[in-house]
């Protein structure tokens, strides 16, 4: 089932998936419309003659017409997509190009157009005489084509609306939120519960682990990690008796011939215990967001990143980026994170990388602390960002990491910011912000 959740993902971000269904679904109504002409329906089709009475040589003529319209629509729909693809690549980054190519507009509009063309040429091709007593006009599949191609020209207008609202920043960045949020609501179901528990099997060291023999398992090819099978882990460990540790977490590149998790046995792995380690992952040649919110974070940084750069110096996007940035963190720190160490019963089976709020909240905001650095609008966003997410968590550890952040910003912004007026405003967020953290931290810490 892992392998064809992966599967269905791969295919839904292709361009020639959906399109490919569309237009069998074309070539099948149109044998169906054919099928009921030669059933005898032009007796009941005679009675509207202005509808369903063209000749043959019009029917050829509109559809071939259609047929040539459709073509070069497709071609002008398929020219607008690339240019968006290259907009938003030169723009923002180029991480951001698979979020387009998996939008169900863009893939449904050439689907259509494709569809409505092969349509016509299947009808066409049944076209035969001319006047005479073995013509044969499929009155309703004529029809059908051009209301069908009626339909293509509003689908047509409604791309054009679509490709417009995806290449601005704010579509982009949210389309890139909303994805991550669902997989966080995917991986991390769980609330936090009210107090100040920390996860101890996080950090738990065993020390039965230094006295056992490891043997790396290779990777069966390079690439990223895409997902991992975590029951099947477990499994697999259980049925052999050992312990598998991940030595690459998800989103991590894996080299091929290399260690990609490591056996606590006595003796070396068989093969088939090395394959079937290896199905556990699903390796691909680029990241996703699916089984990795650390990504959709990533992809989110760069634009923020490439919008504070000297070339492009927009501080607007780079606002936005913030505050989407703060959407998501202020949903983790309600999270449960799953634990590292998995067990079976009592029994350790399963070390694993996992992610933690604290590596999280470093990916989102220290490069682009390091990029703001005079600049005020930016660094007083983080701040409220900090802020905003603070009043959201009750775990010490969430509390340090945010306090991290605060201090470094603070010592950035005393190194760099020379204007007073600018510097006063940035102590007076800070002060606010210690005073949400402490409240917070003296809340949770007196239950």
């Amino acid at each position: 089932m892992h392998k064809v959740k992966q599967f269905y993902s791969n295919l839904r971000s292709s361009f020639w998936f959906l399109p490919s269904l569309m237009v069998i679904s074309s070539i099948a109504i149109a044998s169906m419309f054919i099928e009921a002409e030669s059933a005898g329906i032009d007796r009941w089709l005679s009675q509207w003659p202005r509808l369903f009475g063209v000749g043959a040589e019009g029917a050829r003529l509109m559809l071939s017409t259609l047929a040539g319209s459709m073509v070069t629509v497709m071609g002008i729909t398929f020219s607008m997509t690339l240019l968006a693809l290259v907009l938003a690549s030169g723009q923002y980054t180029s991480r951001v190009l698979r979020n387009f190519m998996r939008s169900r507009v863009t893939q449904a509009t050439l689907g259509v157009f494709a569809g409505i063309f092969a349509y016509c040429l299947i009808v066409l091709r049944t076209i035969r005489g001319s006047g005479g007593v073995d013509e044969f006009v499929p009155g309703l599949a004529v029809f059908f084509g051009f209301v069908m191609s009626l339909g293509g020209m509003g689908i047509l207008i409604y791309f054009i609306h679509h490709i417009a609202s995806s290449i601005q920043a704010s579509s982009i960045i949210a389309s890139v939120a909303q994805e991550t949020d669902a997989s966080i609501d995917r991986l991390l179901p769980k609330k936090l519960a009210q107090g100040p528990d920390e996860d101890v099997g996080r950090n738990q060291v065993l020390e039965p682990q230094d006295a056992r023999t490891w043997y790396p398992v290779p990777a069966a090819l390079s690439g990223y990690i895409q997902s991992v099978n975590i029951d099947a882990l477990l499994r697999l460990a259980g049925d052999s008796r050992t312990i598998v540790r991940m030595e690459h977490g998800i989103g991590a590149f894996v080299v091929q011939n290399t260690a990609l998790v490591s056996l606590a046995l006595t003796y070396p792995p068989d093969q088939k215990t090395i394959d079937a380690l290896n199905g556990a992952f699903s390796i691909g040649r680029h990241r996703t967001v699916d089984q990795d919110p650390a990504f959709g974070i990533r992809q989110i940084v760069d634009m923020a990143l490439k919008a504070l750069s000297p070339g492009v110096n927009d501080t607007s996007t780079a606002v936005m980026c913030v505050d989407y940035l703060t959407s998501i963190l202020a949903r983790l720190a309600g999270r449960q994170f799953p634990p590292s160490h998995r067990y079976e019963g009592e029994t350790l089976r399963v070390v694993a990388i996992v992610p933690s709020f604290e590596d999280l909240v470093a990916e989102a905001f220290d490069q682009i602390r390091g990029s703001a650095e005079v600049n005020v609008a930016i660094l007083e966003r983080m701040l409220g960002a900090l802020d905003t997410i603070g009043s959201q968590t009750n775990r010490s550890s969430h509390l340090r990491a945010l306090d991290e952040q605060l201090q470094w910003i603070a010592e950035l912004a005393d190194r760099c910011i020379e204007s007073s007026h600018d510097r006063a405003r940035i102590e007076r967020r800070l002060s606010e912000v210690r005073k949400t953290l402490e409240a917070q931290s003296a809340l949770y810490a007196g239950e």
